[in-house]
């Protein structure tokens, strides 16, 4: 069953709030989450939880299995997404953070650069406030009304288009009626990203439903000024469990995710014991660690004006080359503040 996997987008449109509907079969949201991503493998799940799906989605079980293949990935050119959550063409993209973490920058700058990409930029939210005033400077057409995003949807096509929807509209019924609408419509090539202004889905199991691709934030990192904050070990994309992606691709983000996460585990010890008690294999993972979380921020375009630092833009095998370097040693000698908002190494 590797080459198989769960048929998000059938789940999403026959059950729109699966949060409640999966607690009312006795299935806990957060599995239902890791299924829909790939973090669980279709070849783990319990027959009775498909069972239970099919069950609420009105649908035979085989209906819920599908074969792999045919997402494609966007490149951003942020060194973070691309690595570890690429954004999936045509998928839905939820941004998971509180307030003042830098999520609404993060969605401006991803309308940024997908614009240069030749998409159009759209945002739909209930209200016009300051929240989401980042995202719309980068929107070329917002509005509040499902018929006008309709209307501007339809003179776009065939366009590629990433629309920015407020959480409180996607989980609505107009929402709903609004994609149904799309896809009678044959209006396609639409990449939905969605966020969350009132910080509330980062207490949510299942904050949005089914994802392609979670983009979670860190306080953490958000607190030491790491940006974009996007947390490395939490974020997920199905298109890395596809089985064309490219190998040398998944075999980098593991091996990043394992030192990073491993760094993290020791920054503690160090924190209490000092650097100088770690056995010589730990310490070289943990700076080693830290110099790839350094690594990882990066110069946005949409943030010139406030940083001060040209906007830097990565293509993903610069990327890998660069993290790969890091994880062999080439750049143990360089200080970790010389790897902070940077584009790729100079090697």
């Amino acid at each position: 069953m590797e080459d198989l996997k769960l048929n998000v987008s059938l789940l999403r449109k026959r059950v729109p709030n699966l949060t409640v509907a999966a607690r009312s079969v006795g299935l806990r949201p957060a599995t239902v989450s890791n299924l829909c991503t790939g973090k669980i493998p279709l070849a783990r799940a319990e027959v009775r939880t498909l069972v239970r799906l099919a069950s609420l989605a009105n649908c035979e079980v085989d209906d819920l299995i599908i074969q792999r293949g045919g997402e494609k990935m966007i490149e951003t050119g942020i060194k973070v997404l691309d690595l570890f959550a690429p954004l999936v063409r045509e998928g839905k993209t939820g941004l998971v953070a509180r307030p003042g973490m830098g999520q609404l920058v993060l969605l401006a700058e991803v309308f940024y650069r997908l614009k240069k990409q030749g998409f159009r930029s759209m945002f739909f939210a209930d209200d016009c406030n300051s929240n989401i005033a980042d995202a719309l400077a980068e929107s070329e057409f917002y509005s509040t009304s499902a018929e006008e995003i309709f209307a501007c949807m339809e003179k776009y096509q065939p366009a590629d288009i990433i629309l920015g929807v407020d959480r409180r509209i996607y989980l609505s019924e107009d929402f709903y009626q609004l994609e149904d609408r799309f896809y009678e419509s044959g209006i396609k090539n639409i990449t939905f990203a969605i966020v969350d202004t009132s910080g509330e889905a980062v207490d949510e199991e299942l904050p949005y439903g089914p994802l392609e691709t979670l983009w979670e934030f860190d306080m953490e990192l958000a607190a030491k000024h790491a940006y974009p904050a996007v947390n490395p070990l939490t974020s997920i994309s199905t298109v890395l469990e596809d089985i064309d992606l490219d190998s040398g691709h998944m075999e980098v983000q593991q091996q990043a995710r394992k030192v990073l996460r491993r760094s993290k585990e020791l920054t503690y010890l160090v924190e209490q014991r000092g650097v100088s008690n770690l056995s010589e294999a730990d310490k070289t993972t943990f700076e080693r660690g830290k110099k790839l979380e350094a690594f990882l921020t990066q110069p946005l375009f949409v943030a010139e004006e406030f940083s001060n630092q040209p906007g830097q833009s990565v293509a993903l095998s610069e990327t890998l080359n660069s993290v790969k370097a890091i994880l062999r040693g080439k750049v143990d000698k360089l200080a970790v503040d010389d790897l902070k908002y940077i584009g790729s190494l100079s090697l």
